[in-house]
């Protein structure tokens, strides 16, 4: 070995999975020792460093970022070669810090400093810490066979460091963590991690104990009952007993798979799954396995329903009887109706209902199933986010079950029942778990859902004779795949006097019979309970005035409990605001007056429609223009769009534009608003504003408008007139290709609007200001440059005219 100048030096000794402390007696496993090693472990003179490995602990060459950076200097007592390796009895001696690592040509040296501890303990507390240790030692030797002889072996122990090291070998210690034990300079420290290490493995070998007892409990009680069975089960073949009930058992299996009217390739599978379950003992994890297989395929109805004939005036009658109104609704289910008479082996149909809450979808569902005299069932698929809950789980997971499909045909009994998809545009679509509304794809196309596999039945089955109704609330969120393999049925809000009827011949007898209460208990005029649905609700449907009639049962169902009154309970108009409170809805009204730049506008809703105003002013600026109200993209592109073209055509010189800041409004600020349909508003309020003419407060329009003047079609146009005529608007503009629409609309409706179609924006300003702008050609010609102009403005006619010369 070379000697370097200024440096103290050692000979490195790899340790691993060894706890090292000075003034200890240990012995040191080694896997391995080569010839260089092993003369230097004979030689007193050279100095012998113990070093913990923190990495490649396997490979024989090792390099510098291999070692710890402390260690301890030992000197060999005895030296004894196993199989295992060499076994050192050595005696620790002084904490080093190692300075530097140097690698010679068959040995690692290293240059250290002595770096000795810190006595913090004085006598009486490391005696105590001492003892401490001991009798915790005592508490988990305890636990174990033959733990006596090495608790005797602890309690020979007086120094605190042989203790560690002692016992360091019995316990769970990560590497990292023995070697932090060496690093801790403070006597007072490392006793104390010690505890800690003490105390966990105590916690731990406790808790496996109890779980090693709890286990072997319930292996010796599952041994038991496998050994009293396997006794009886031999009592009751000695007595002829068991083959009987065996035989009973099985035969009632392939009775009911015979009876069952299975197909074929699913017959053959059953009879299999039993072949299996007759294999397998009741005690086999699999046996449950295939015994609730076998009984979903016994349960399921597999025999196909002879198609019944369906007597139209009959079902016309359920309907009409159960639904007032949706006559449009009515007559298309009854059609449909009629083609499944017609054609038996139509396949299964698949109707989609759409329209806002309350309008009576789901229970038209039910009433098409009294009609055809079939079973009804209802699936909601509300939040729906899992795809196993339409086709099922696979039945190698645990817990697995068939889809709602299957589970809900197993309850019908019968292949064709009416089946309601509910709220399936609330599908939560994609994700972790699949994409459901694409499950659905396969169940309501008719030319796939004859071979309808679900995951857990794994054997396909035929839903072609089911009648599939879905309903929803809205189109947007329907995947386009899943809504090409409906016919969509429209379903539009209730006028006033539908909701009216509604709730005179059907909702308020439910109400009362629900609470008990007899029908000559309370009197409710036609003009109170119209004041309820106008007041106290606000809605497209008629849910929330059954909320509102059951408010009113549960005050007379008092008054008859508590005999507050005698005779029947009459509900007066000027009771209603101490009966069910302030009024909860306020519809816009039409104004007796409205001023130059304020144009009343129709609005379409969730809950029906609604008039809104459009309001204009201007103020001395710089050509900014102001939107407020909340408005979208759509419309504030809508209110652009109008300005552009009102400018446009425009003479010249009738406002000044650029010394003037326009800014429009639409009341309501906190409800958003989009859409384009209040584009001939827009128009007709910014043209009202710069010309200072009054259009009519009962006058109302709708209508998107382009560039060119051009006035396209809306949506909505029924809720929108329903609107109209609620809020007193007596007068309606309209686009003229929506005329088709108003078919679609009461004619109670259309007898109280005069409804007026329009073209273009000079029909707008014709028929609400009295002005007629130029055409088009006109305007065109202007910007060419190719005549004089001649503006004259007649204030008696109300009419603004220019002439091109």
């Amino acid at each position: 070995m070379k000697n370097y100048l200024n440096k103290q030096l050692g000979i490195v000794f790899p340790v691993s999975y060894k706890v090292l402390l000075p003034n200890v007696v240990t012995s040191i496993q080694m896997e391995s020792l080569d010839d260089a090693l092993a003369e230097y472990l004979e030689n007193e003179e050279v100095v012998k460093i113990a070093v913990p490995l923190k990495q490649n602990f396997g490979k024989s060459k090792k390099i510098e970022e291999d070692f710890y950076r402390t260690g301890v200097t030992f000197e060999v007592i005895s030296l004894e070669r196993t199989e295992k390796g060499v076994r050192l009895s050595v005696k620790l001696l002084e904490r080093v810090e190692i300075k530097e690592l140097l690698q010679e040509e068959d040995v690692m040296l290293a240059a250290y400093d002595i770096s000795p501890g810190v006595m913090d303990l004085d006598e009486k507390s490391k005696k105590e810490m001492v003892g401490y240790v001991k009798k915790t030692s005592g508490e988990i030797s305890s636990k174990f066979t033959g733990g006596e002889q090495y608790q005797r072996i602890v309690e020979g122990f007086e120094d605190l460091n042989s203790l560690i090291v002692y016992l360091s070998q019995f316990l769970q210690i990560p590497a990292i963590e023995r070697y932090e034990l060496l690093e801790l300079k403070s006597e007072k420290e490392r006793g104390l991690r010690f505890l800690d290490h003490l105390l966990k493995n105590k916690e731990m070998i406790q808790f496996q104990m109890e779980i090693s007892e709890k286990f072997s409990e319930r292996t010796n009680r599952y041994y038991r009952e496998t050994v009293l069975r396997e006794q009886l089960k031999a009592i009751q073949e000695e007595l002829n007993e068991g083959k009987e009930q065996s035989g009973k058992k099985d035969a009632d299996y392939l009775t009911k798979i015979e009876e069952a009217g299975m197909p074929e390739e699913v017959k053959e599978a059953a009879i299999e799954e039993f072949n299996k379950l007759e294999e397998q003992g009741p005690n086999k994890p699999d046996y449950n396995v295939i015994k609730n297989y076998l009984d979903l395929l016994v349960q399921l109805p597999w025999k196909k329903e002879e198609a019944k004939a369906v007597n139209l005036e009959e079902a016309r009658q359920i309907l009409n009887q159960q639904h007032y109104g949706l006559e449009k609704v009515k007559e298309r289910i009854i059609q449909h109706l009629a083609v499944m008479q017609l054609n038996k082996n139509k396949k299964g149909s698949i109707l989609l209902l759409v329209g806002p809450p309350g309008t009576g979808k789901t229970s038209l569902g039910k009433s098409i199933a009294e009609a055809l005299g079939r079973e009804y069932v209802r699936l909601s698929l509300g939040g729906v986010r899992d795809e196993s809950e339409i086709r099922g789980h696979r039945r190698t997971y645990v817990g697995a079950m068939p889809g709602r499909i299957i589970q809900s045909l197993k309850k019908a009994g019968h292949t064709n029942p009416v089946m309601v998809l509910d709220e399936v545009d609330k599908l939560m679509s994609g994700g972790f778990h699949g994409d459901p509304s694409s499950a659905l794809l396969e169940v309501l196309d008719p030319e796939q859902n004859s071979t309808f596999t679900d995951h857990y039945l794994d054997l396909p089955y035929d839903l072609s004779d089911v009648f599939f109704i879905a309903t929803a609330n809205s189109l947007e969120s329907i995947p386009l795949p899943l809504l090409d393999r409906m016919e969509v049925i429209p379903i539009s809000s209730y006028t006033i006097e539908e909701k009216f009827h509604i709730g005179k011949d059907h909702l308020l007898s439910a109400v009362l019979e629900d609470h008990g209460i007899p029908k000559d208990q309370i009197v409710l005029e036609d003009v109170v309970l119209k004041k309820i649905i106008s007041d106290y609700t606000m809605e497209a449907g008629v849910r929330g005035l059954k909320k509102q009639l059951a408010a009113l049962a549960r005050i007379v169902g008092e008054r008859i409990v508590s005999k507050k009154s005698e005779g029947p309970f009459t509900v007066k108009e000027e009771d209603l605001e101490d009966l069910l409170g302030r009024r909860v809805s306020r519809h816009e009204k039409a104004q007796n007056d409205n001023p130059p730049g304020v144009v009343t506008g129709l609005a379409y809703t969730p809950v029906g429609g609604e008039i809104l105003f459009i309001e204009a002013t201007d103020m001395p600026g710089s050509g900014n223009v102001i939107l407020t109200g909340k408005l979208g993209d759509v419309m504030k592109e809508s209110a652009r769009i109008s300005l552009s073209l009102l400018k446009s055509r425009l003479p010249l010189n009738t406002f000044n534009f650029k010394e003037k800041d326009l800014h429009i409004h639409v009341p309501s600020g906190a409800v958003p608003k989009d859409g384009p349909s209040a584009g001939i508003a827009l128009f007709t309020a910014l043209a009202s504003l710069v010309t200072g003419h009054k259009v009519d407060s009962r006058l109302a329009m709708t209508g998107e408008t382009t560039l060119r003047g051009a006035v396209l079609p809306i949506g909505g146009l029924k809720e929108k007139l329903l609107g109209a005529q609620r809020a007193g608007i007596k007068k309606v503009l309209i686009p003229k290709d929506n005329l088709v629409d108003l078919k679609d609309v009461p004619e109670e409706i259309k007898e109280q609007l005069t409804i007026i179609p329009v073209e273009t924006v000079e029909d707008v300003l014709r028929e609400t200001l009295g002005i007629s702008l130029p055409r088009l050609e006109q305007v065109l010609m202007q910007k060419e440059g190719s005549g004089r102009f001649l503006e004259a403005f007649d204030s008696g006619k109300t009419n603004l005219r220019r002439e091109v010369i």
